[in-house]
Protein backbone atom coordinates (compact mmCIF):
# COMPACT_ATOMS: atom_id res chain seq x y z
CA UNK A 1 0.00 0.00 0.00
CA UNK A 2 0.40 2.59 -0.55
CA UNK A 3 3.48 5.75 -1.00
CA UNK A 4 5.26 9.34 -0.95
CA UNK A 5 3.58 10.35 -4.29
CA UNK A 6 0.80 8.93 -6.95
CA UNK A 7 -0.35 11.47 -9.99
CA UNK A 8 -3.00 13.85 -9.14
CA UNK A 9 -3.03 15.78 -12.21
CA UNK A 10 -6.27 18.08 -12.40
CA UNK A 11 -7.17 19.16 -15.82
CA UNK A 12 -8.88 22.77 -15.49
CA UNK A 13 -12.38 23.19 -17.38
CA UNK A 14 -10.61 25.83 -19.54
CA UNK A 15 -7.39 23.47 -20.80
CA UNK A 16 -10.45 20.26 -21.20
CA UNK A 17 -12.36 23.00 -23.16
CA UNK A 18 -10.02 23.91 -25.17
CA UNK A 19 -9.03 20.56 -25.72
CA UNK A 20 -12.22 19.69 -27.56
CA UNK A 21 -12.02 23.02 -29.66
CA UNK A 22 -14.97 26.01 -28.87
CA UNK A 23 -18.09 26.26 -26.20
CA UNK A 24 -20.04 25.59 -29.36
CA UNK A 25 -18.56 22.99 -30.86
CA UNK A 26 -17.70 20.96 -27.60
CA UNK A 27 -21.28 20.95 -26.97
CA UNK A 28 -22.12 19.83 -30.26
CA UNK A 29 -19.76 17.10 -30.15
CA UNK A 30 -20.80 16.02 -27.01
CA UNK A 31 -24.30 15.52 -28.39
CA UNK A 32 -22.79 13.60 -31.53
CA UNK A 33 -21.17 11.51 -28.84
CA UNK A 34 -23.23 10.27 -26.18
CA UNK A 35 -26.17 9.14 -29.49
CA UNK A 36 -23.68 5.68 -28.62
CA UNK A 37 -22.82 3.71 -25.68
CA UNK A 38 -18.99 4.86 -25.84
CA UNK A 39 -19.44 8.15 -26.12
CA UNK A 40 -21.96 8.12 -23.34
CA UNK A 41 -19.77 6.39 -20.86
CA UNK A 42 -16.67 8.24 -21.67
CA UNK A 43 -18.91 11.72 -20.69
CA UNK A 44 -19.98 10.71 -17.80
CA UNK A 45 -16.59 8.88 -16.45
CA UNK A 46 -15.23 12.21 -17.61
CA UNK A 47 -17.00 15.05 -16.14
CA UNK A 48 -17.03 13.01 -12.97
CA UNK A 49 -13.30 12.57 -12.64
CA UNK A 50 -12.86 16.11 -13.02
CA UNK A 51 -15.33 16.90 -10.42
CA UNK A 52 -14.00 14.34 -8.02
CA UNK A 53 -10.49 15.13 -8.74
CA UNK A 54 -11.34 19.15 -6.59
CA UNK A 55 -12.17 17.12 -3.58
CA UNK A 56 -8.97 15.73 -3.70
CA UNK A 57 -6.19 16.68 -0.95
CA UNK A 58 -2.22 16.26 -0.54
CA UNK A 59 -1.65 13.37 1.22
CA UNK A 60 1.37 10.54 0.66
CA UNK A 61 -0.07 9.74 -2.40
CA UNK A 62 -0.30 12.68 -4.01
CA UNK A 63 1.50 14.16 -7.07
CA UNK A 64 2.54 17.68 -5.90
CA UNK A 65 4.20 18.86 -9.16
CA UNK A 66 1.98 21.97 -8.21
CA UNK A 67 1.32 23.63 -5.06
CA UNK A 68 -2.26 23.65 -4.34
CA UNK A 69 -3.45 26.59 -2.48
CA UNK A 70 -6.86 25.39 -0.70
CA UNK A 71 -7.27 22.29 0.78
CA UNK A 72 -10.61 20.50 0.11
CA UNK A 73 -14.13 21.47 1.59
CA UNK A 74 -14.69 17.71 3.75
CA UNK A 75 -17.93 19.32 5.60
CA UNK A 76 -20.95 17.30 6.34
CA UNK A 77 -22.49 19.31 3.55
CA UNK A 78 -19.98 18.28 1.10
CA UNK A 79 -20.02 14.79 1.92
CA UNK A 80 -23.82 14.51 1.25
CA UNK A 81 -23.16 15.96 -2.36
CA UNK A 82 -20.86 13.72 -2.62
CA UNK A 83 -23.12 10.86 -2.11
CA UNK A 84 -26.03 11.97 -4.84
CA UNK A 85 -24.00 12.97 -7.17
CA UNK A 86 -22.05 8.95 -7.49
CA UNK A 87 -25.64 7.41 -6.89
CA UNK A 88 -26.27 9.42 -9.87
CA UNK A 89 -23.15 8.14 -11.80
CA UNK A 90 -24.28 4.82 -10.42
CA UNK A 91 -28.09 5.00 -12.30
CA UNK A 92 -26.70 6.33 -15.24
CA UNK A 93 -24.41 3.53 -15.28
CA UNK A 94 -26.94 1.05 -15.00
CA UNK A 95 -28.72 1.96 -18.73
CA UNK A 96 -25.70 1.73 -20.63
CA UNK A 97 -25.73 -1.42 -22.76
CA UNK A 98 -22.37 -2.76 -21.68
CA UNK A 99 -22.57 -5.61 -24.73
CA UNK A 100 -22.27 -2.66 -27.58
CA UNK A 101 -19.21 -0.62 -26.02
CA UNK A 102 -15.84 -1.15 -27.58
CA UNK A 103 -13.36 -4.11 -25.68
CA UNK A 104 -11.50 -0.77 -24.59
CA UNK A 105 -14.19 0.94 -22.36
CA UNK A 106 -15.65 -2.92 -21.26
CA UNK A 107 -12.54 -3.31 -18.85
CA UNK A 108 -12.79 0.96 -18.11
CA UNK A 109 -16.49 -0.06 -17.05
CA UNK A 110 -15.71 -2.32 -14.90
CA UNK A 111 -12.95 -0.44 -12.75
CA UNK A 112 -15.10 1.98 -13.14
CA UNK A 113 -18.10 0.68 -11.47
CA UNK A 114 -16.48 -0.94 -8.95
CA UNK A 115 -14.79 3.02 -8.33
CA UNK A 116 -18.33 4.13 -7.95
CA UNK A 117 -19.72 1.27 -6.17
CA UNK A 118 -16.81 1.75 -3.57
CA UNK A 119 -16.89 5.61 -3.13
CA UNK A 120 -20.76 5.05 -2.47
CA UNK A 121 -20.09 2.50 0.06
CA UNK A 122 -17.76 4.47 1.86
CA UNK A 123 -20.37 7.41 2.00
CA UNK A 124 -22.95 5.55 3.31
CA UNK A 125 -20.78 4.39 5.93
CA UNK A 126 -19.87 7.64 6.74
CA UNK A 127 -16.41 6.61 7.15
CA UNK A 128 -14.87 10.55 6.96
CA UNK A 129 -15.98 10.74 10.12
CA UNK A 130 -13.18 8.71 11.03
CA UNK A 131 -10.38 10.70 9.17
CA UNK A 132 -7.32 8.26 10.23
CA UNK A 133 -5.95 5.09 9.64
CA UNK A 134 -2.98 2.77 11.54
CA UNK A 135 -0.30 4.63 10.72
CA UNK A 136 -1.49 7.87 8.78
CA UNK A 137 -4.08 10.38 9.67
CA UNK A 138 -5.03 13.75 7.54
CA UNK A 139 -3.04 15.82 9.38
CA UNK A 140 0.16 14.25 9.42
CA UNK A 141 -0.63 13.21 5.86
CA UNK A 142 -0.35 17.22 5.24
CA UNK A 143 3.66 17.05 5.80
CA UNK A 144 4.18 15.46 2.34
CA UNK A 145 3.36 18.61 0.61
CA UNK A 146 6.19 20.36 3.03
CA UNK A 147 8.95 17.70 1.87
CA UNK A 148 8.18 18.49 -1.67
CA UNK A 149 10.24 20.76 -4.17
CA UNK A 150 8.98 23.55 -5.78
CA UNK A 151 10.12 24.92 -9.06
CA UNK A 152 7.96 28.32 -9.27
CA UNK A 153 7.22 31.57 -7.35
CA UNK A 154 3.65 30.78 -7.73
CA UNK A 155 4.13 27.58 -5.94
CA UNK A 156 5.31 29.23 -2.63
CA UNK A 157 2.36 31.94 -3.04
CA UNK A 158 -0.24 28.75 -3.34
CA UNK A 159 1.40 26.95 -0.36
CA UNK A 160 1.72 29.94 1.77
CA UNK A 161 -2.18 30.50 0.87
CA UNK A 162 -2.71 26.18 1.60
CA UNK A 163 -1.06 27.15 4.99
CA UNK A 164 -3.43 29.95 5.95
CA UNK A 165 -6.27 27.76 5.02
CA UNK A 166 -5.26 24.89 7.45
CA UNK A 167 -7.52 26.52 10.49
CA UNK A 168 -11.02 25.72 8.04
CA UNK A 169 -9.99 22.38 6.95
CA UNK A 170 -8.76 20.85 10.71
CA UNK A 171 -12.51 22.33 11.93
CA UNK A 172 -14.27 20.82 9.57
CA UNK A 173 -12.54 17.25 10.51
CA UNK A 174 -12.93 17.89 14.06
CA UNK A 175 -16.48 18.40 13.08
CA UNK A 176 -16.21 15.08 11.66
CA UNK A 177 -14.95 13.20 13.82
CA UNK A 178 -16.74 14.33 16.62
CA UNK A 179 -20.03 12.95 14.83
CA UNK A 180 -18.13 9.83 14.58
CA UNK A 181 -17.37 9.71 18.08
CA UNK A 182 -20.72 10.33 19.38
CA UNK A 183 -22.05 6.89 17.66
CA UNK A 184 -18.71 5.08 18.47
CA UNK A 185 -17.78 5.07 14.88
CA UNK A 186 -13.74 5.77 16.51
CA UNK A 187 -10.66 3.84 15.69
CA UNK A 188 -10.24 1.49 18.34
CA UNK A 189 -8.88 3.22 22.11
CA UNK A 190 -5.27 1.27 21.81
CA UNK A 191 -4.90 2.51 18.00
CA UNK A 192 -5.01 5.88 19.19
CA UNK A 193 -2.05 5.69 22.17
CA UNK A 194 0.66 8.20 21.31
CA UNK A 195 -1.20 9.66 18.09
CA UNK A 196 -1.14 12.79 19.32
CA UNK A 197 2.67 13.01 19.40
CA UNK A 198 2.71 13.83 15.09
CA UNK A 199 0.33 16.74 16.40
CA UNK A 200 2.68 17.48 18.96
CA UNK A 201 5.75 17.39 16.73
CA UNK A 202 4.22 20.61 14.56
CA UNK A 203 3.27 22.39 17.68
CA UNK A 204 6.31 22.44 19.59
CA UNK A 205 7.96 23.93 16.61
CA UNK A 206 8.42 27.66 15.84
CA UNK A 207 9.63 29.51 12.84
CA UNK A 208 12.27 27.90 10.56
CA UNK A 209 12.10 24.65 12.71
CA UNK A 210 8.60 23.47 11.76
CA UNK A 211 8.46 21.04 8.96
CA UNK A 212 5.73 23.41 7.27
CA UNK A 213 8.94 25.57 6.74
CA UNK A 214 10.69 23.03 5.53
CA UNK A 215 10.35 24.18 1.69
CA UNK A 216 11.66 27.74 2.33
CA UNK A 217 15.17 26.44 2.89
CA UNK A 218 15.91 26.39 -0.51
CA UNK A 219 14.53 28.22 -3.65
CA UNK A 220 15.30 27.85 -7.48
CA UNK A 221 17.76 30.22 -8.15
CA UNK A 222 15.54 32.26 -10.51
CA UNK A 223 13.35 33.55 -7.18
CA UNK A 224 15.35 37.14 -6.58
CA UNK A 225 16.51 36.95 -2.99
CA UNK A 226 14.16 39.97 -1.95
CA UNK A 227 11.34 38.39 -2.61
CA UNK A 228 12.37 34.91 -1.32
CA UNK A 229 12.83 36.79 1.92
CA UNK A 230 9.60 38.00 1.75
CA UNK A 231 7.88 34.28 1.03
CA UNK A 232 9.98 33.30 4.19
CA UNK A 233 8.03 35.98 6.18
CA UNK A 234 4.86 35.23 5.14
CA UNK A 235 5.14 31.55 5.66
CA UNK A 236 6.49 32.19 9.48
CA UNK A 237 3.43 34.25 9.64
CA UNK A 238 1.51 31.66 8.68
CA UNK A 239 2.95 29.27 10.57
CA UNK A 240 2.56 31.03 13.50
CA UNK A 241 -1.13 32.55 13.12
CA UNK A 242 -2.94 29.63 11.00
CA UNK A 243 -0.70 26.03 10.98
CA UNK A 244 0.32 26.05 14.65
CA UNK A 245 -3.17 27.22 16.18
CA UNK A 246 -5.23 24.59 14.09
CA UNK A 247 -2.58 22.01 15.59
CA UNK A 248 -3.18 23.00 19.12
CA UNK A 249 -7.07 22.83 18.72
CA UNK A 250 -6.68 19.19 16.99
CA UNK A 251 -4.91 18.41 19.82
CA UNK A 252 -6.95 19.65 22.88
CA UNK A 253 -9.69 17.44 20.87
CA UNK A 254 -7.97 14.46 20.36
CA UNK A 255 -6.28 14.65 24.19
CA UNK A 256 -9.29 15.69 26.00
CA UNK A 257 -12.51 14.27 23.90
CA UNK A 258 -11.74 12.24 21.14
CA UNK A 259 -8.96 9.91 23.03
CA UNK A 260 -10.78 8.98 26.11
CA UNK A 261 -13.98 8.40 24.17
CA UNK A 262 -12.65 5.99 21.79
CA UNK A 263 -14.51 2.78 20.45
CA UNK A 264 -13.14 0.14 23.55
CA UNK A 265 -13.26 -2.71 21.23
CA UNK A 266 -10.95 -3.55 18.67
CA UNK A 267 -13.23 -5.61 16.23
CA UNK A 268 -14.72 -4.11 13.28
CA UNK A 269 -18.22 -6.10 14.03
CA UNK A 270 -18.80 -3.83 17.18
CA UNK A 271 -18.64 -0.84 15.10
CA UNK A 272 -22.33 0.98 14.11
CA UNK A 273 -23.56 -1.86 11.94
CA UNK A 274 -20.26 -3.45 11.85
CA UNK A 275 -20.94 -6.97 9.91
CA UNK A 276 -22.55 -5.32 7.04
CA UNK A 277 -19.12 -2.83 7.47
CA UNK A 278 -16.36 -5.18 7.75
CA UNK A 279 -18.02 -7.00 4.53
CA UNK A 280 -17.76 -3.87 2.37
CA UNK A 281 -14.64 -3.08 3.79
CA UNK A 282 -13.05 -6.75 2.86
CA UNK A 283 -14.33 -6.71 -0.72
CA UNK A 284 -13.75 -3.04 -1.45
CA UNK A 285 -9.79 -4.42 -0.88
CA UNK A 286 -9.85 -7.86 -2.27
CA UNK A 287 -12.63 -6.83 -5.13
CA UNK A 288 -13.69 -10.62 -4.07
CA UNK A 289 -17.38 -11.73 -2.57
CA UNK A 290 -15.74 -13.83 -0.01
CA UNK A 291 -17.27 -14.34 3.25
CA UNK A 292 -14.95 -13.68 6.39
CA UNK A 293 -15.13 -16.98 7.13
CA UNK A 294 -14.18 -18.18 3.99
CA UNK A 295 -10.88 -15.79 4.16
CA UNK A 296 -10.16 -17.01 7.37
CA UNK A 297 -9.97 -20.42 6.29
CA UNK A 298 -7.72 -19.70 3.05
CA UNK A 299 -5.52 -18.02 5.91
CA UNK A 300 -5.22 -21.18 7.36
CA UNK A 301 -4.57 -23.06 4.79
CA UNK A 302 -1.86 -21.31 3.36
CA UNK A 303 -0.06 -20.59 6.81
CA UNK A 304 0.27 -24.71 6.87
CA UNK A 305 1.91 -24.55 2.81
CA UNK A 306 4.26 -22.18 3.99
CA UNK A 307 5.11 -23.55 7.11
CA UNK A 308 6.13 -26.92 5.55
CA UNK A 309 8.13 -24.82 3.53
CA UNK A 310 10.30 -23.32 6.40
CA UNK A 311 11.21 -26.33 7.54
CA UNK A 312 13.22 -26.83 4.32
CA UNK A 313 14.96 -24.25 5.24
CA UNK A 314 15.74 -24.69 8.52
CA UNK A 315 17.05 -28.12 7.78
CA UNK A 316 19.33 -26.68 5.13
CA UNK A 317 20.90 -24.62 7.84
CA UNK A 318 21.34 -27.51 10.15
CA UNK A 319 19.30 -25.58 12.63
CA UNK A 320 18.59 -28.30 15.75
CA UNK A 321 15.64 -26.83 17.37
CA UNK A 322 11.88 -26.18 16.21
CA UNK A 323 10.00 -23.14 14.49
CA UNK A 324 9.93 -21.35 18.24
CA UNK A 325 13.32 -21.60 18.23
CA UNK A 326 14.46 -20.64 15.03
CA UNK A 327 12.27 -17.71 15.30
CA UNK A 328 13.97 -16.27 18.22
CA UNK A 329 17.08 -16.87 16.80
CA UNK A 330 16.34 -15.15 13.84
CA UNK A 331 15.11 -12.21 16.26
CA UNK A 332 18.36 -11.82 18.26
CA UNK A 333 21.44 -12.98 16.76
CA UNK A 334 23.14 -9.96 15.75
CA UNK A 335 24.60 -10.87 12.80
CA UNK A 336 20.92 -10.26 11.16
CA UNK A 337 21.11 -6.74 12.49
CA UNK A 338 22.87 -3.29 11.88
CA UNK A 339 23.98 -0.44 14.15
CA UNK A 340 23.30 2.46 12.39
CA UNK A 341 20.33 3.95 9.83
CA UNK A 342 22.95 4.41 6.76
CA UNK A 343 23.94 1.27 7.08
CA UNK A 344 20.14 0.14 6.97
CA UNK A 345 19.52 2.60 3.89
CA UNK A 346 22.98 0.90 2.21
CA UNK A 347 21.67 -2.39 2.04
CA UNK A 348 18.41 -1.56 0.29
CA UNK A 349 20.17 0.27 -1.41
CA UNK A 350 22.21 -2.63 -2.67
CA UNK A 351 19.46 -4.98 -3.51
CA UNK A 352 17.79 -2.26 -5.56
CA UNK A 353 20.67 -2.23 -7.47
CA UNK A 354 20.74 -5.97 -8.11
CA UNK A 355 17.16 -5.86 -9.65
CA UNK A 356 18.28 -3.36 -11.85
CA UNK A 357 20.56 -5.96 -13.16
CA UNK A 358 18.26 -8.44 -13.87
CA UNK A 359 15.06 -6.05 -15.08
CA UNK A 360 15.59 -6.79 -18.87
CA UNK A 361 15.27 -10.37 -18.08
CA UNK A 362 11.57 -10.34 -16.43
CA UNK A 363 10.25 -7.57 -18.41
CA UNK A 364 9.95 -5.93 -21.50
CA UNK A 365 8.80 -2.39 -20.50
CA UNK A 366 10.42 -0.44 -17.91
CA UNK A 367 8.53 3.00 -16.16
CA UNK A 368 10.65 6.00 -17.28
CA UNK A 369 10.54 7.80 -13.62
CA UNK A 370 13.37 6.61 -10.56
CA UNK A 371 13.08 6.34 -7.06
CA UNK A 372 14.92 7.74 -3.82
CA UNK A 373 15.04 5.90 -0.78
CA UNK A 374 14.89 7.59 2.16
CA UNK A 375 14.25 7.56 5.77
CA UNK A 376 11.02 7.49 7.74
CA UNK A 377 10.07 10.84 8.84
CA UNK A 378 11.39 10.81 12.65
CA UNK A 379 7.32 12.03 14.02
CA UNK A 380 5.95 8.86 12.66
CA UNK A 381 8.75 6.00 12.37
CA UNK A 382 7.30 4.64 15.82
CA UNK A 383 4.49 3.65 14.46
CA UNK A 384 4.89 3.21 10.69
CA UNK A 385 5.47 0.49 9.01
CA UNK A 386 8.55 -1.50 8.20
CA UNK A 387 8.89 0.30 4.43
CA UNK A 388 6.75 1.94 2.07
CA UNK A 389 7.01 2.89 -1.87
CA UNK A 390 5.53 4.54 -4.91
CA UNK A 391 6.06 6.80 -7.35
CA UNK A 392 9.67 8.60 -6.60
CA UNK A 393 10.57 6.82 -3.62
CA UNK A 394 10.95 4.02 -0.94
CA UNK A 395 10.68 4.75 2.63
CA UNK A 396 13.02 2.91 4.92
CA UNK A 397 12.08 2.95 8.58
CA UNK A 398 14.82 2.94 10.24
CA UNK A 399 13.60 3.28 13.40
CA UNK A 400 14.28 0.69 16.78
CA UNK A 401 17.02 -1.13 14.64
CA UNK A 402 17.26 -3.93 16.21
CA UNK A 403 13.74 -4.74 14.77
CA UNK A 404 14.87 -4.46 11.20
CA UNK A 405 16.33 -7.57 10.35
CA UNK A 406 18.60 -7.84 7.02
CA UNK A 407 17.72 -11.03 6.02
CA UNK A 408 13.93 -9.84 5.34
CA UNK A 409 14.97 -6.76 3.62
CA UNK A 410 15.54 -8.40 0.09
CA UNK A 411 11.92 -8.99 -0.07
CA UNK A 412 10.81 -5.61 1.62
CA UNK A 413 12.69 -3.85 -1.01
CA UNK A 414 11.42 -5.40 -3.77
CA UNK A 415 7.72 -5.26 -2.88
CA UNK A 416 8.28 -1.33 -2.44
CA UNK A 417 10.69 -0.50 -4.97
CA UNK A 418 11.55 -2.37 -7.91
CA UNK A 419 9.76 -4.45 -9.61
CA UNK A 420 7.00 -3.59 -6.53
CA UNK A 421 5.13 -0.23 -5.85
CA UNK A 422 8.14 2.24 -7.10
CA UNK A 423 7.81 0.13 -10.62
CA UNK A 424 4.17 -0.66 -10.90
CA UNK A 425 2.95 2.75 -9.93
CA UNK A 426 5.11 4.63 -12.26
CA UNK A 427 4.15 2.34 -14.85
CA UNK A 428 0.25 3.16 -14.67
CA UNK A 429 0.92 7.17 -14.14
CA UNK A 430 2.99 7.28 -17.76
CA UNK A 431 0.22 4.78 -19.33
CA UNK A 432 -1.44 7.46 -22.15
CA UNK A 433 -3.58 4.16 -22.94
CA UNK A 434 -6.08 4.47 -20.35
CA UNK A 435 -8.44 7.12 -18.77
CA UNK A 436 -6.97 9.28 -16.13
CA UNK A 437 -9.38 7.53 -13.51
CA UNK A 438 -7.52 4.37 -13.87
CA UNK A 439 -4.01 5.79 -14.58
CA UNK A 440 -4.57 7.91 -10.98
CA UNK A 441 -5.97 4.99 -8.92
CA UNK A 442 -5.22 2.38 -7.00
CA UNK A 443 -6.97 -0.76 -5.90
CA UNK A 444 -5.07 -2.57 -3.11
CA UNK A 445 -6.40 -6.21 -4.28
CA UNK A 446 -4.04 -5.54 -7.55
CA UNK A 447 -1.42 -3.15 -6.15
CA UNK A 448 -0.66 -5.36 -3.09
CA UNK A 449 -1.16 -8.66 -4.85
CA UNK A 450 1.58 -7.35 -7.47
CA UNK A 451 4.20 -6.12 -4.70
CA UNK A 452 3.84 -9.77 -2.63
CA UNK A 453 4.02 -11.62 -5.73
CA UNK A 454 7.01 -9.84 -6.97
CA UNK A 455 8.62 -10.93 -3.41
CA UNK A 456 8.41 -14.88 -4.74
CA UNK A 457 9.85 -13.58 -8.02
CA UNK A 458 12.92 -12.51 -6.25
CA UNK A 459 13.80 -16.34 -5.95
CA UNK A 460 13.54 -16.57 -9.62
CA UNK A 461 15.57 -13.21 -10.34
CA UNK A 462 18.57 -14.53 -8.08
CA UNK A 463 17.98 -11.94 -5.27
CA UNK A 464 17.80 -14.16 -2.53
CA UNK A 465 21.61 -15.18 -1.48
CA UNK A 466 21.42 -17.01 1.68
CA UNK A 467 18.67 -19.61 3.19
CA UNK A 468 18.17 -17.01 5.99
CA UNK A 469 17.27 -14.04 3.19
CA UNK A 470 14.60 -16.92 1.39
CA UNK A 471 13.62 -17.70 5.28
CA UNK A 472 13.03 -13.88 4.72
CA UNK A 473 11.32 -13.87 2.19
CA UNK A 474 9.60 -16.92 3.28
CA UNK A 475 8.43 -14.83 6.74
CA UNK A 476 6.95 -11.87 4.76
CA UNK A 477 4.79 -14.94 2.44
CA UNK A 478 3.39 -16.26 6.36
CA UNK A 479 3.02 -12.36 7.40
CA UNK A 480 0.66 -12.13 4.34
CA UNK A 481 -0.87 -15.15 4.40
CA UNK A 482 -1.34 -15.25 8.93
CA UNK A 483 -3.40 -11.10 7.66
CA UNK A 484 -5.94 -13.41 6.36
CA UNK A 485 -6.07 -15.12 9.78
CA UNK A 486 -5.58 -12.17 11.94
CA UNK A 487 -7.37 -9.57 10.75
CA UNK A 488 -11.02 -11.74 9.97
CA UNK A 489 -10.34 -13.40 13.76
CA UNK A 490 -9.84 -9.78 14.97
CA UNK A 491 -12.76 -8.08 13.39
CA UNK A 492 -15.07 -11.12 13.24
CA UNK A 493 -13.71 -13.60 15.45
CA UNK A 494 -13.79 -12.06 18.52
CA UNK A 495 -9.81 -12.55 18.52
CA UNK A 496 -8.23 -10.25 21.47
CA UNK A 497 -4.94 -8.52 20.48
CA UNK A 498 -2.95 -10.29 22.43
CA UNK A 499 -4.40 -13.52 20.47
CA UNK A 500 -3.55 -11.78 17.38
CA UNK A 501 0.28 -10.77 18.00
CA UNK A 502 0.56 -14.05 19.36
CA UNK A 503 -0.30 -15.97 16.44
CA UNK A 504 1.90 -13.75 14.38
CA UNK A 505 4.57 -14.54 16.35
CA UNK A 506 4.42 -18.19 16.49
CA UNK A 507 4.33 -17.87 12.79
CA UNK A 508 6.30 -15.22 11.48
CA UNK A 509 10.15 -14.20 11.57
CA UNK A 510 8.80 -10.29 12.12
CA UNK A 511 10.52 -8.66 15.07
CA UNK A 512 8.40 -8.43 17.96
CA UNK A 513 8.12 -4.64 17.71
CA UNK A 514 6.77 -4.72 13.90
CA UNK A 515 4.43 -7.60 14.86
CA UNK A 516 3.14 -4.72 17.31
CA UNK A 517 2.77 -1.94 15.13
CA UNK A 518 1.47 -4.43 12.02
CA UNK A 519 -1.19 -5.69 14.41
CA UNK A 520 -2.48 -2.39 15.43
CA UNK A 521 -2.58 -1.37 11.86
CA UNK A 522 -5.04 -3.87 11.30
CA UNK A 523 -7.18 -2.97 14.49
CA UNK A 524 -7.22 0.39 13.36
CA UNK A 525 -7.70 -0.92 9.66
CA UNK A 526 -10.29 -3.26 8.83
CA UNK A 527 -10.15 -5.51 5.58
CA UNK A 528 -7.36 -3.50 4.33
CA UNK A 529 -4.76 -6.52 5.00
CA UNK A 530 -6.24 -8.89 3.13
CA UNK A 531 -6.42 -7.66 -0.03
CA UNK A 532 -2.35 -8.74 -0.21
CA UNK A 533 -2.16 -12.53 0.03
CA UNK A 534 -6.06 -12.54 -1.98
CA UNK A 535 -4.28 -10.22 -4.87
CA UNK A 536 -0.88 -12.14 -4.86
CA UNK A 537 -2.66 -16.06 -5.12
CA UNK A 538 -4.86 -13.97 -8.35
CA UNK A 539 -0.79 -13.42 -10.20
CA UNK A 540 0.28 -16.58 -9.48
CA UNK A 541 -3.45 -18.77 -10.84
CA UNK A 542 -3.29 -16.37 -13.68
CA UNK A 543 0.36 -16.72 -14.69
CA UNK A 544 -0.21 -20.60 -13.99
CA UNK A 545 -2.78 -21.10 -16.43
CA UNK A 546 -0.46 -18.50 -19.00
CA UNK A 547 1.79 -20.95 -18.54
CA UNK A 548 0.10 -24.03 -18.98
CA UNK A 549 -2.24 -22.70 -21.87
CA UNK A 550 0.78 -21.16 -24.10
CA UNK A 551 3.15 -23.79 -23.40
CA UNK A 552 6.48 -22.38 -25.01
CA UNK A 553 5.16 -19.92 -26.40
CA UNK A 554 5.13 -18.24 -23.33
CA UNK A 555 6.96 -15.24 -22.29
CA UNK A 556 7.37 -13.96 -18.64
CA UNK A 557 8.40 -10.60 -20.18
CA UNK A 558 5.24 -10.28 -21.73
CA UNK A 559 2.67 -11.87 -19.39
CA UNK A 560 4.18 -9.09 -16.62
CA UNK A 561 3.92 -6.38 -19.14
CA UNK A 562 0.24 -7.63 -20.19
CA UNK A 563 0.20 -7.01 -16.23
CA UNK A 564 1.22 -4.24 -15.61
CA UNK A 565 -0.30 -2.58 -19.11
CA UNK A 566 -3.77 -2.50 -17.22
CA UNK A 567 -3.20 0.23 -14.44
CA UNK A 568 -4.99 -1.36 -11.19
CA UNK A 569 -8.03 -3.33 -11.88
CA UNK A 570 -10.37 -5.51 -9.92
CA UNK A 571 -8.82 -8.95 -9.63
CA UNK A 572 -12.00 -10.36 -12.30
CA UNK A 573 -10.82 -7.71 -14.96
CA UNK A 574 -7.56 -9.13 -14.29
CA UNK A 575 -8.39 -12.64 -15.01
CA UNK A 576 -10.29 -11.49 -18.22
CA UNK A 577 -7.44 -9.66 -19.68
CA UNK A 578 -5.40 -12.84 -19.23
CA UNK A 579 -7.59 -14.85 -21.35
CA UNK A 580 -7.25 -11.91 -23.82
CA UNK A 581 -3.99 -13.09 -23.66
CA UNK A 582 -3.61 -16.92 -23.94
CA UNK A 583 -5.78 -16.17 -26.55
CA UNK A 584 -4.04 -13.65 -28.59
CA UNK A 585 -1.20 -16.05 -28.15
CA UNK A 586 0.43 -14.48 -25.46
CA UNK A 587 2.08 -11.51 -27.09
CA UNK A 588 2.77 -8.26 -25.64
CA UNK A 589 0.60 -5.40 -25.55
CA UNK A 590 3.32 -3.09 -26.80
CA UNK A 591 4.44 -5.08 -29.47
Amino acid sequence: MTTFTRSVRILSLSVFLAFQGSAAVYAASESLATDTADGQFETLYSQEWQWRKNYYSVDENSDTHAAPSALPDVSQATQEKRLSRWQSVLRELNTIDTSTLSQENQTNYAVYRNQIENLIMEQEYRTWEKPLLGDTAFWSDLTYLARETFHSEQDYVNYIAWLNDMPRYFDQQIANMKMGLARKFTLPAISLAGRERSVESVVDAAGEDNVYFQPFTKFPAKIPAPRQQALRAQAQKAISEAVIPAHKKLLSFLVEEYIPGAQPSIAAYDLPDGKAYYRAQAKKYTTLDLTPEEIHQIGLDEVAKIRDRMHDVMAEVNFDGDLAAFLHFLRTDPQFYVDTPQALLDRAAWTAKEFDAVASDFFGHLPRARFAIIPVPDDIAPFYTAGRGGPGVYLVNTYDLPSRPLYSLPALTLHESAPGHAFQMPLSLENDGIPDFRRESYISAYGEGWALYTEKLGEEMGIYHTPYEIFGMLSYQMWRAARLVVDTGIHAKSWSREQAQQFMKDNTALSVHEITTEVDRYIAWPGQALSYYLGQMAMESNRARAESALGEKFDIRHFHDTVLQLGSVPLSVLEQRIDRFIEEGGVSPYQ
